[in-house]
C-alpha cells in the first residue's frame, strides 16, 4: 500500500466523517518504506519455504485426534502454525524464539527505566528480528501520529450505560472504528492477493497505536469523571497509558512496559489468539479480527485470570484478619482449600512444566518496587509453599505459578484496584500479537479456517462402543 492510497482514502471519506488518517512528513515516509521493506524482504523466501513444505510434506501427520481432545476443547491438538510465539515446556513463552528473559534484556528500553519499549517488542514481533533504540523509537514515533481516537468513537461510547463492562466498551470502540481500515477500502476497490498484507500492516499500525489511550479513556470514564486525557508525545506508548490514568510515576511507568510485554502474545491456540485468527481467515479486517479476539479475552476461563488470582489472595488476607500468615498458616489453609476441591487459582500451565518466566519477571519487578507490600509478601510466601503441597497431592502435572500468580497484585500496589479494567490492560497487550499475526497470515496467504465436524453417532461407529 502508499501513502497515497491512505490519502485517497480519507479524501472520499473526509465529508462524511471525522476520518483518523494522518498526512506523513519525509522522514516517516522514510521509515515506513523500511519497515516495509524489511517485511517484504522476508516474504519471497518465507512463501517458498511454506509452499516447499507442503508440496512436498503436505500428507505427513504432525498429529492425531482422539474422542477425549474432541469433545474436550481440542486442547494439545496441533492445528495451527505461527511464528510470532511458541511456548515451550521447558523455556516458557519465546516470542519470535527468543525467551522472555532474552526479550527483556535485549529490546531497547529508554534511559532511567530498566523495562523495554513497546515500540521494540511491536518491531520483534513484524520482522522477527531484535530492533536497535532507533528502530524501536520509529515504531514509538508512527504510534505517536497515529493516536489520536476519532471523536465518533469517543461519542458511542459515552452514550453507552455507566454500568457497561469496560470490555464491552473496549471491543465496541474497536469494532466502532472499523471504518478507518484501509484493508477493507482496498480489497472493495482491489487489490493483489499477494499485497493484502500492506493494507492490514497499516491498520495494524493504526489500531495499535490508539490502545493506550483509548483503554485509559474507558478507565476515565468508569472511574474517574469521564475526562479524556491525550496522550504526551514526550513519553513511551506503555508510559503515556499511566499518564493518562493518573499514574505518574516512574514505578507504574515500568510495570505498564513489564506488562505489555509479558502479555502481547502466546501461541496462536488460546481462545482471543485463535478467535481472531479465526475471523481473519475470513479476510475480515483487523478491527473485526482483534474485536473478535477481545470478546474472547472477555470470556471467565480465559481474561479473568489475574482478577480471580487477586481475588483469592485478598481472601486469604481477609481470613487471617488481614495479617500476613506463617508458613505453617499457608500451608495448611491451602491444604483445607484443596481438600474442599478448588483449586488455587493462578499455579498450573497447560503446557509449562516449570516456573513461568513471565512470574519470575514480575517477582523481580516486585522485589525492586514493592519489597514491603504486604500482598506481594503473600504472593512470594505462596510461591513458596503452594508447589510443593500441589506436587505432593500428585494430581496436577504442573504445580509451578503461571504469569497470572502475581500480575493483580502489583496492579493493586500501584492503585488500579478496579477488577473490571484487568482484561482491558490484558487486552491492550495482546492487541499487539493479534494484529503481527494477521499480518504474517496475509502475507503467507494463508486460507480461511475450515475444520470438519463430525457427530457422536459416527465417532461411537467409528470407536467400536
Amino acid at each position: 500500500m502508499s501513502f497515497d492510497q491512505a490519502s485517497i482514502h480519507k479524501e472520499k471519506n473526509d465529508n462524511a466523517h471525522d476520518q483518523a488518517v494522518f498526512t506523513p512528513t519525509p522522514e516517516q515516509l522514510d521509515w515506513h518504506s523500511r519497515l516495509h521493506r524489511r517485511i517484504s524482504n522476508q516474504l519471497p523466501a518465507w512463501r517458498g519455504r511454506v509452499t516447499n513444505l507442503v508440496r512436498r510434506r503436505g500428507s505427513h501427520k504432525i498429529d492425531e485426534v482422539t474422542i477425549e481432545q474432541a469433545y474436550g476443547g481440542m486442547r494439545g491438538v496441533q492445528a495451527l502454525v505461527t511464528d510470532i510465539s511458541n511456548v515451550d515446556p521447558a523455556k516458557g513463552l519465546l516470542l519470535r524464539g527468543y525467551t522472555i528473559d532474552e526479550v527483556l534484556e535485549n529490546l531497547p528500553r529508554i534511559d532511567g527505566s530498566e523495562y523495554p519499549l513497546a515500540g521494540g517488542l511491536y518491531f520483534l514481533l513484524l520482522v522477527g528480528e531484535l530492533p536497535n533504540l532507533e528502530e524501536a523509537m520509529m515504531v514509538e514515533d508512527e504510534w505517536k501520529q497515529r493516536a489520536r481516537i476519532p471523536k465518533y468513537v469517543i461519542d458511542v461510547i459515552r452514550t453507552m450505560p455507566m454500568d457497561t463492562h469496560p470490555m464491552t466498551l473496549f471491543s465496541t470502540a474497536i469494532l466502532t472504528m472499523q471504518r478507518e481500515s484501509l484493508f477493507a477500502y482496498q480489497y472493495q476497490e482491489g487489490i493483489a492477493k499477494s499485497e493484502y498484507w500492506q493494507p492490514t500492516l497499516e491498520d495494524s499500525l493504526n489500531l495499535t497505536a490508539k490502545m493506550p489511550a483509548l483503554a485509559a479513556f474507558i478507565y476515565n470514564l468508569k472511574y474517574r469523571g469521564g475526562e479524556y486525557i491525550a496522550p504526551d508525545p514526550e513519553l513511551d506508548w506503555s508510559a503515556n497509558f499511566a499518564r493518562m490514568i493518573g499514574k505518574d510515576v516512574s514505578g507504574y511507568y515500568d510495570l505498564c512496559r513489564l506488562f505489555f510485554v509479558l502479555h502481547s502474545d502466546h501461541e496462536l491456540g488460546n481462545a482471543s489468539a485463535h478467535a481472531s485468527h479465526l475471523v481473519g481467515s475470513t479476510l475480515s479486517d483487523v478491527y473485526y479480527s482483534c474485536a473478535a479476539g477481545m470478546t474472547a479475552l472477555a470470556g471467565p476461563l480465559h481474561g479473568l485470570a489475574n482478577q480471580g488470582v487477586l481475588n483469592w489472595l485478598l481472601g486469604v488476607m481477609d481470613h487471617f484478619n488481614d495479617e500476613l500468615p506463617t508458613r505453617d498458616q499457608i500451608e495448611d489453609y491451602v491444604l483445607d482449600w484443596l481438600r474442599s476441591g478448588r483449586i488455587i487459582p493462578g499455579y498450573g500451565h497447560a503446557v509449562l512444566r516449570r516456573t513461568d518466566p513471565r512470574f519470575m519477571a514480575e517477582l523481580r519487578f516486585g522485589k525492586k518496587y514493592l519489597p514491603d507490600d504486604k500482598m506481594f509478601k503473600l504472593v512470594r510466601l505462596v510461591y513458596d509453599v503452594v508447589p510443593r503441597v500441589l506436587a505432593e497431592t500428585g494430581k496436577v502435572s504442573n504445580p509451578w505459578p503461571n504469569v497470572d500468580a502475581a500480575n493483580g497484585t502489583l496492579q493493586y500496589f500501584f492503585g488500579v484496584r478496579e477488577f473490571d479494567m484487568y482484561t482491558v490492560l490484558f487486552g491492550v497487550s495482546r492487541i499487539l500479537g493479534l494484529t503481527a499475526n494477521v499480518v504474517w497470515a496475509r502475507a503467507l496467504g494463508q486460507p480461511i479456517e475450515r475444520p470438519k465436524s463430525t457427530t457422536t453417532e459416527r465417532l461411537e461407529q467409528i470407536s467400536g462402543v
